[in-house]
């Protein structure tokens, strides 16, 4: 059956390759995988949303709010026992680092299970209440769409990659209706290089995606009402920009503080246990913590302000500015408290979501002080949106994507310029203490990470040096004599012979030169031993080494072949620079 199926890829293979050219390939399978990945986005949104509305809405209780305290417990629970149960051989990872090492270090591989897994645990985690949010699993899952179907093409690594990037594009304009903000994002995060025809499969698969998630999913995000930004208020703008900036910074600095605490937990049902009671209390002490929280500033936009207290236990004192203001700087603490917590504890969820969350509070809560105490009169909403793109380039190292993203969700492309300036300015306070994002600082220092800045050795770490070694050697024993394998190294067509022990170890080389010159129509050469025409290799490779290490080693000693051990330093093969 499986030799039938391959048999069958093979003949399809065969035919598109003579039929259709390579890049019209492309583009129709970034079609098929926008479909996909739409469908994806809106499963997920469906089945988090009817969950949270059950939950919130479907019973009626007395105390029903209580339960709010162990609702994002039993969501946690519930996904760590999915997976513990269901993904046995494959590693389950939630974030966006994970697909980025996948890109970086894997060949673009992801595991099929994700493009399900990633749906299914997301919403057992911000349905009952977990915050944070859907983005980075929707994001994966159109990345495994874009991987599978590059595998089951037998596509190259190159064009796996590009479909990689198209589902993860997808993924984010199905999400949020934003086509143009999904294809920023894949080529600022995922494209270790980017080029004017791969904008094409890119734009088609996220264009595609918005439709198929707005038709079966059809609920604005946001709506905001704004007739502009004013000239003098870009100073405030420029305030709120830095204030954000050095929140992001604190919230990189809480991330490591948060996850290097719940690593120390060994059990992982001791992890839900201790995320889950921290959460529930978080949940129920501040409300807007429940799920992805996007309800919150769509009620700010609308000029709700007491939104943010109202259902608290401190709803009472709605009517007090200085009480709301207070209540708002807490949560959005609590906020990246409450979302690390979760993503610690076993949910899976990103912190797309609570990067706008926590801009857009932080946004509302400087304009809305500015107002109250008389200072200058500013538009609420237009700072909300200006938080939130600001919030998101700093955390994510994206400006354009947080740019584009506000300007497509809010409808506000009248407001490009505060939120080009405050997403600018927060990204580089960010950067100058980071170099990277909260997504690749862990590969950053591992040095496992591609970036834009490795344009130029990308090929490199496109290669693999196990399918480069040559191993059709004739190799000499050291106790060996040179008369006893003369024929042998006469009728090779290759100038070097590597030179090992009897336990199989390296030892050196010899070359034919050499052999030609001591051991033919010498009297002396009957008893010459390959030890002693034997030289040490100006260096070796091991099979462990990165090509990146490889080439330098080759330009350090000016060789063109150097010999590959194994880790028990027996030889493997030799590697050329040609090669």
């Amino acid at each position: 059956m499986y030799a039938k199926l391959v048999n069958y890829l093979d003949a399809i293979n065969h035919y598109r390759k003579t039929k259709i050219s390579n890049r019209n390939f492309l583009v129709l399978a970034a079609l098929v995988v926008g479909v996909l990945a739409g469908l994806a986005a809106a499963l997920l949104k469906s089945i988090t949303h009817h969950i949270e509305d059950f939950l919130q809405d479907g019973f009626h209780w007395e105390y029903k709010y209580y339960l709010f305290i162990i609702f994002p417990f039993i969501g946690i629970l519930l996904s760590v026992m999915y997976v513990r149960r269901f993904i046995r051989k494959g590693k389950f990872e939630t974030g966006l680092t994970p697909l980025i090492y996948t890109i970086s270090q894997k060949s673009s591989r992801v595991e099929p299970h994700n493009i399900y897994s990633q749906i299914i645990t997301a919403a057992l985690t911000v349905g009952f209440g977990g915050s944070t949010g859907l983005e980075a699993p929707i994001v994966t899952s159109g990345g495994g769409i874009g991987s599978a179907v590059g595998r089951f093409l037998g596509l190259s690594y190159r064009e796996t990659t590009m479909l990689l990037a198209c589902g993860a594009a997808a993924g984010i304009a199905g999400a949020f209706n934003s086509p143009i903000a999904g294809i920023v994002f894949a080529i600022e995060i995922l494209l270790p290089e980017f080029t004017i025809p791969a904008f094409i499969p890119l734009l088609l698969a996220s264009a595609t995606a918005a439709v198929v998630a707005r038709f079966f999913y059809n609920e604005q995000l946001f709506f905001l009402v704004t007739e502009g930004w004013q000239f003098n208020a870009l100073i405030w703008y420029v305030l709120l920009a830095v204030l954000i900036g050095l929140f992001s910074i604190y919230f990189s600095k809480i991330n490591y503080f948060v996850k290097t605490s719940f690593y120390k937990i060994k059990n992982p049902y001791t992890k839900v246990i201790v995320g889950g009671a921290l959460l529930g209390i978080m949940v129920f002490l501040f409300p807007t913590l429940y799920g992805e929280g996007y309800i919150t500033i769509k009620n700010l936009l609308g000029g709700n302000y007491s939104s943010v207290i109202t259902n608290s236990i401190f709803a009472s004192y709605s009517n007090m500015p200085a009480v709301i203001i207070g209540f708002t700087i807490i949560t959005v603490f609590a906020k990246s408290a409450a979302t690390l917590i979760t993503l610690s504890a076993g949910g899976n969820g990103g912190t797309f979501a609570p990067s706008l969350i926590m801009g857009g509070l932080i946004g509302f809560v400087m304009a809305f002080t500015i107002n109250t105490l008389g200072i200058a009169h500013v538009n609420v909403a237009n700072f909300i949106v200006a938080g939130m793109a600001a919030s998101l380039s700093a955390i994510m190292h994206a400006p354009l994507t947080g740019i584009f993203l506000i300007a497509e969700i809010t409808g506000g492309y009248v407001l490009m310029v505060p939120l080009m300036i405050t997403s600018a300015i927060a990204y580089l306070i960010n950067r100058s203490k980071s170099k990277y994002s909260i997504y690749t600082q862990a590969l950053g220092e591992s040095g496992e990470l591609m970036s834009h800045e490795d344009k130029d050795t990308l090929v490199l770490h496109m290669m693999k040096l196990k399918y480069l070694v040559e191993k059709d050697y004739v190799v000499l024993y050291e106790d060996e004599l040179i008369s006893e394998r003369l024929p042998e190294i006469l009728q090779s067509k290759r100038n070097l012979f590597p030179v090992i022990a009897q336990d199989k170890t390296f030892r050196g080389m010899i070359s034919v030169e050499d052999v030609l010159k001591k051991a033919i129509n010498n009297p002396a050469s009957s008893g010459l031993s390959v030890k002693e025409l034997m030289q040490t290799a100006p260096d070796v490779i091991y099979m462990r080494d990165p090509m990146k290490t490889v080439l330098k080693k080759m330009e350090k000693e000016n060789a063109w072949l150097l010999p590959v051990i194994d880790e028990r330093e027996e030889f493997v093969g030799f590697v050329s620079k040609t090669a």
